[in-house]
C-alpha cells in the first residue's frame, strides 16, 4: 500500500497499531459455556422413525374427534300386557266366529262357567290339546260330541245357550282367546274332572284350578 505522503502514513501506522492492541470485552450472552460434560450431537447422530413405521392420522378419526357428542337412543317401552279378565272383556260376543269355536264356547260354559278364568280357559285348551294328540278326532267338535266324554251332549247334539248370558259371552271369548294361542294355563293336559270326583285315574297331574284337576 502507498499513502500519498509522509503525515497519511504516520497517520495510518498509528491506526494499524490501535487496532492491533484493541481488546473488546465478549458480550455476556458470548460469555456463557456449555457444561463441558455436554457433547453437542450432529443432526446426522439423530435416529429417524422408518418410513414404513410412521402411521398417518386417519380421516375417519380426525372426523369423529370433531363430531358433536351422540344422543343416546331411548329404547321404546313395550305397552303394558292385559290381564286375562281384561281381554276376555275384549273379546266378549254374543255369536261365536264359526262353527268350531261355537262348540269350543259350548263346553267351556257347561263344563266351566262357575270357574275362575283361568280354569275356563283350562278346559278349553284340554280339548284343543285332544285334537292335536292322535289321540282324539282331530276337530273341537268331534271331541266334544265324542261319545261318553262330556255329560252335557246328549246323543251327539249341544244342548241351545241363553245368549244374552253373561256367561256365555265370557264362554265365546275364552274359547277365541284359546284358539288364538293363549299362553296354557295346564300345560298338555288331556283330562279333567272335578275335585269331588274320585277316578283312581293314573295319568299326571299337572294342575288344580278351581273345581277342577288336570292330567295329560
Amino acid at each position: 500500500m502507498r499513502f500519498p505522503n509522509r503525515a497519511g502514513g504516520v497517520a495510518a501506522a498509528m491506526l494499524f497499531l490501535l487496532l492491533g492492541t484493541f481488546n473488546p470485552t465478549p458480550s455476556l450472552a458470548l460469555q456463557i459455556d456449555l457444561p463441558k460434560s455436554a457433547t453437542p450431537l450432529a443432526a446426522s447422530a439423530i435416529p429417524e422413525a422408518p418410513v414404513d413405521q410412521i402411521t398417518p392420522a386417519s380421516p375417519a378419526a380426525d372426523a369423529a374427534s370433531t363430531e358433536a357428542p351422540r344422543i343416546p337412543q331411548l329404547r321404546a317401552i313395550d305397552p303394558p300386557q292385559r290381564s286375562l279378565a281384561e281381554t276376555v272383556e275384549a273379546y266378549a260376543a254374543g255369536t261365536a266366529a264359526d262353527g268350531e269355536q261355537e262348540c269350543l264356547a259350548n263346553a267351556v260354559y257347561f263344563e266351566a262357567k262357575g270357574e275362575p278364568l283361568r280354569g275356563q280357559l283350562a278346559v278349553a285348551q284340554v280339548i284343543l290339546n285332544r285334537t292335536r294328540s292322535g289321540r282324539f278326532p282331530s276337530s273341537v267338535c268331534g271331541v266334544v260330541r265324542q261319545r261318553g266324554q262330556f255329560s252335557f251332549v246328549h246323543r251327539g247334539h249341544l244342548p241351545s245357550v241363553p245368549r244374552g248370558s253373561a256367561a256365555w259371552r265370557k264362554a265365546v271369548a275364552v274359547a277365541r282367546m284359546a284358539r288364538e294361542g293363549a299362553e296354557p294355563v295346564a300345560a298338555r293336559a288331556l283330562f279333567f274332572h272335578a275335585r269331588s270326583v274320585s277316578t283312581g285315574w293314573h295319568a299326571v297331574r299337572v294342575a288344580q284350578i278351581g273345581n277342577h284337576i288336570f292330567y295329560r
